[in-house]
């Protein structure tokens, strides 16, 4: 299959997947969908295209490649990811936050062992994939190690000493994927503390930075593509994959305002939101989506 084949039908499958994180952030009547949403073409391509040993629950291989969400609140993205792949039944989705469920706010790997760390303590979750990452390299296997951070999550302190010692210990193994939409729960990031210049500050820590639009799948691919290819060639930086985003990207009266941050649509938005994701995947199959 080539490369625009297959870029198409990861978004057709992300698209379907913004459906799913709407339907169980509305049943929950709490969440963040802003960041779900500005995430989930990047989870699509990792889960369903470039993670190894990652097929099913009866082939999840000791030596697959690893996956932590440290910006915990956008896992809504990964229950939609993980539920179509089969990992946790369709319907348990609808239990997002309630009292028992394993689907809790933020990753639990206690009551949902599939997640590699409980994370949305913000800044802790790139350590936590680096030391999974010095692992693997100690053992000397190829597995590789991917670590989804926010931009709000990067005013910490954490994720820059995690910047200086993935460099030194040459992790090329661990691939950082920064969601970066420009917004968090008290506003823009710009106003809240300045991040940027972000590629000029990742490539001075030390890491090989790939500056992409985290919306456009074949973009996403080739970021991939070529992480792995480093590695695999001895590149010797861990590897960040900065991805330009949107805030509640898929849905035009979320995207952009940090309001929708952690917010969740009423029954009528969200009957307003299905229909135009229904309306665009229509679009991108070429049929009809009941």
């Amino acid at each position: 299959m080539n490369t625009s084949t297959k870029a198409g039908e990861l978004a057709c499958l992300a698209t379907e997947l913004r459906i799913s994180i709407i339907d169980m952030l509305t049943e929950a009547k709490s969440g963040h969908p802003g960041g779900s949403l500005s995430a989930i073409d990047l989870m699509t391509a990792l889960w369903f295209h470039e993670m190894r040993g990652v097929d099913s629950p009866s082939h999840l291989k000791a030596d697959r490649d690893h996956f932590v969400l440290s910006k915990g609140h956008g896992v809504p993205a990964l229950y939609a990811c993980l539920a179509k792949k089969g990992f946790i039944p369709k319907d348990e989705l609808m239990t997002l936050r309630k009292t028992g469920s394993r689907l809790q706010g933020h990753p639990d790997r206690v009551r949902l062992p599939i997640v590699e760390a409980s994370t949305g303590s913000l800044g802790q979750g790139l350590s936590v994939a680096q030391g999974m990452a010095m692992g693997l390299k100690l053992d000397g296997k190829k597995s590789m190690v991917y670590c989804m951070i926010g931009d709000g999550e990067i005013q910490e302190g954490q994720i820059w000493e995690c910047a200086m010692s993935a460099a030194k210990f040459k992790l090329s193994n661990l691939v950082a994927i920064l969601d970066n939409n420009g917004g968090q729960i008290d506003g823009p990031c710009d106003q809240v503390m300045p991040i940027e210049p972000l590629n000029d500050k990742w490539r001075a820590f030390g890491w090989h930075v790939i500056d992409i639009n985290g919306h456009d799948m074949t973009s996403i691919l080739g970021a991939l593509k070529e992480a792995r290819t480093l590695h695999d060639g001895g590149e010797e930086k861990p590897i960040m994959i900065l991805a330009r985003t949107v805030k509640g990207k898929g849905v035009s009266f979320m995207e952009h305002p940090t309001a929708w941050h952690g917010v969740t649509p009423k029954p009528e938005e969200a009957a307003r939101a299905k229909e135009e994701l229904n309306k665009l995947l229509a679009t991108q199959s070429g049929g009809q989506h009941a």
